[in-house]
């Protein structure tokens, strides 16, 4: 993708200057405005929606973590609205508010490689083409004599290197885990000293893990009994180990329980705070924070609690957050995770809230960094609410799905036009900078901006101009390395990296940032909040066992994959990265496909009881025959704008098949369940 950053950033489809809708909304009939004229008329709607319905009326979806989560929080906060939503109730922000819950921070992976880890488990994820650090990382460890564990349904080219291979049944994820775990305290192979001191709960969790003996978990995952205890003494035999899980896991309808029982492992075997193992580096001691800058404390606790599910999904909205940073504070000295990944609303609730205007209306909408009618579930029900939308703005670089739908569409400034300061989060012990590469604007060529001064120019507008002092995304950069008494230049001029030593003794002094001061196995904060205290595993909301009549139907378990070059549903316009992967491949294994008349790259239906769209068959043995594993993120950005076609996000766009009915979403965390799915597969017409 690198390489073809030239032809992105001159892509003649970018877009270089403000749109203004002026036909019907999905007619793809724009005008050009200026970017004033665009942010005065959106403030000004903004603030009819607010007076005549609340500021709860609107709400924000964002992508991932590559642009800036803090801002948004910001203005949303400032604004008065508690419904900031995103990609962080699938992928990574359950890790950071389970994890937070149970440990008092969440552990980092990549600060450990940073020391060089010796053994790895790869749980759900497949670095080779979503991690390319952790890729390297395994090949490392490998050459060095480490050890790796693989948990997998696919033999993905990690599972192919590793030591054990734990091919499970899709969803079953939690079960293996409260297994392994039964297997360590049973055979008393956990760390004793660093559970007695630093643990709290080993006897309930005790109790809990022993009604999942090996025999049990075999019978529900799959995978053969000699396998699960090969893993749980390989696992607590040695030390350091440290667990990486994807998106394999958090897109599960059981994924709050399996962070959970995930978490334990390296709790038990005191993994924890050692070179090479579980890191907890707390918020940067150096640099103002993330969730500082979002100014949580500007919005009034009586709109907080009105969050779209705070009175349900409480471990990931309000309340569970105050509970998990007020321990957060007294151990680290300040709050950090930032707010916009363990706090977030459900969007499920939101695009519902539009459509039926329960519990309140919501009429507004921006969209920054994200893509809705590809990257959510449930496409036929995004699409109507973004149609029902009073006002609908998205800031991106392209036309999309989902910026064909709006009445304003902004040019987003790419990481090349924008100065970075990176600290993932606040969690690494570094802090990383970059100098902007080219200029964001030339007159009568394009004229884009950040997200940082979209936001800012809203705001200005909507009389929050106090708390945006700062005119450029450097002069924010200055005010949050004040903490190390240099500008952003300086720092940039001295090399761009800051690194401080991990405190491994930090426990040890000052205790974990949770109500016990203790690594809590039994979780005082789920407890109080109304929750099962310890992990249970329980069936995937669709699955052979827990809707067999379904089954009966859609005989095939789904899951859902991603395939190099391309990042979620991004640079499908990219011809050279297209060339390499020009359309999307729903793997089969042969025999299955061959049962069904269908041969090596033909085009089939994939189809659930939600929808079916078209995808190229792809021998695939490695893995069960009654699994396929489709891809995520397609649209054809070089078919037509204009509905129907929505440059063809009807096609081949997987989460048209995924449902995100209320009931399946996680009732700890309102995420929505990607996979397991039940589908059929036959053989489409020629396409």
């Amino acid at each position: 993708r690198r390489l073809a950053a030239k032809e992105w950033f001159y892509h003649p489809d970018r877009v270089n200057f403000p749109l203004k809708r002026v036909g019907e909304r999905g007619a793809n009939k724009w005008e050009q405005v200026s970017w004033e004229s665009a942010l005065d008329d959106i403030a000004s709607r903004l603030e009819q929606i607010r007076s005549k319905y609340g500021a709860e009326a609107v709400a924000m979806t964002a992508g991932t973590g590559r642009t800036h989560e803090e801002f948004r929080t910001r203005f949303l906060n400032l604004f008065g609205s508690p419904n900031h939503a995103g990609q962080g109730h699938i992928c990574f922000g359950e890790k950071v508010a389970v994890c937070t819950a149970l440990w008092g921070w969440f552990s980092y992976s990549y600060a450990s490689e940073t020391i060089t880890g010796d053994n790895l488990v790869l749980w759900g994820i497949a670095p080779e083409v979503s991690r390319p650090k952790v890729w390297h990382w395994v090949h490392d460890i490998k050459k060095r004599g480490g050890k790796l564990i693989v948990v997998d349904p696919r033999q993905t080219a990690s599972a192919a290197m590793a030591d054990l291979h734990l091919q499970l049944r899709p969803g079953t994820d939690c079960a293996l885990a409260l297994g392994l775990i039964n297997i360590i305290i049973g055979e008393g192979l956990y760390d004793k000293d660093f559970v007695e001191k630093y643990c709290h709960g080993l006897e309930p969790l005790r109790r809990r893990a022993q009604e999942y003996p090996v025999g049990r978990v075999s019978e529900i995952t799959g995978v053969q009994e000699d396998k699960i205890e090969a893993a749980a003494r390989m696992y607590a035999g040695t030390k350091p180990w440290v667990i990486v899980q994807g998106m394999g896991t958090e897109q599960l309808s059981n994924n709050a329980e399996f962070i959970h029982a995930q978490h334990i492992l390296p709790a038990l075997t005191g993994n924890i705070n050692i070179p090479g193992g579980e890191v907890l580096c707390g918020p940067h001691p150096r640099l103002i924070t993330e969730a500082e800058m979002g100014l949580e404390d500007m919005l009034p606790q009586e709109q907080k609690m009105k969050q779209l599910g705070a009175d349900k999904f409480k471990l990931f909205t309000w309340t569970g957050y105050s509970l998990i940073q007020e321990n957060v504070k007294r151990v680290w000295g300040k709050s950090g995770g930032a707010a916009a990944l363990q706090c977030l609303t459900s969007l499920p609730l939101i695009f519902r809230a539009i459509l039926t205007g329960k519990p309140y209306p919501v009429k507004g909408l921006l969209t920054i960094s994200s893509n809705p009618m590809v990257t959510c579930s449930n496409t036929k029900l995004v699409y109507k609410a973004l149609k029902e939308l009073d006002l609908y703005v998205v800031s991106d670089f392209w036309m999309t799905p989902s910026a064909e739908l709006a009445d304003y569409v902004l040019p987003a400034a790419s990481w090349l036009e924008r100065p970075v300061l990176w600290t993932s989060l606040g969690n690494s012990n570094s802090i990383i900078g970059g100098e902007q590469a080219l200029p964001a604007s030339i007159p009568e060529e394009y004229d884009h901006r950040t997200d940082y001064e979209f936001l800012r120019g809203l705001g200005i507008r909507l009389g929050q101009a106090e708390h945006w002092p700062w005119e450029t995304l450097e002069q924010v950069y200055d005010y949050r390395l004040n903490p190390m008494e240099t500008t952003f230049q300086q720092f940039m001029d001295n090399g761009g990296k800051d690194f401080f030593p991990i405190d491994f003794t930090f426990h040890e002094k000052h205790g974990f940032g949770t109500p016990t001061g203790k690594i809590e196995l039994y979780s005082t904060i789920l407890e109080k909040l109304g929750y099962d205290p310890l992990p249970f595993a329980e069936e995937p909301a669709e699955s052979p066992v827990s809707t067999p009549e379904l089954a009966q139907e859609y005989p095939l378990i789904l899951i859902t994959r991603r395939e190099m070059p391309f990042y979620h549903s991004e640079h499908r316009q990219i011809d050279s990265l297209r060339r390499r992967h020009p359309q999307p491949q729903v793997q089969i294994h042969p025999e299955t496909a061959g049962d069904m008349g269908i041969a090596d790259g033909d085009w089939t239906w994939v189809e659930t009881q939600w929808g079916r769209v078209r995808q190229k068959c792809q021998y695939f043995a490695g893995m069960d025959p009654g699994v396929v594993a489709a891809e995520h993120g397609w649209w054809f950005p070089e078919l037509p704008g204009e509905e129907p076609w929505l440059h063809g996000v009807w096609e081949s766009n997987l989460n048209v098949c995924i449902g995100d009915e209320p009931e399946t979403l996680n009732p700890k965390l309102g995420s929505w369940p990607l996979r397991p799915n039940q589908c059929r597969v036959y053989k489409a017409k020629t396409y």
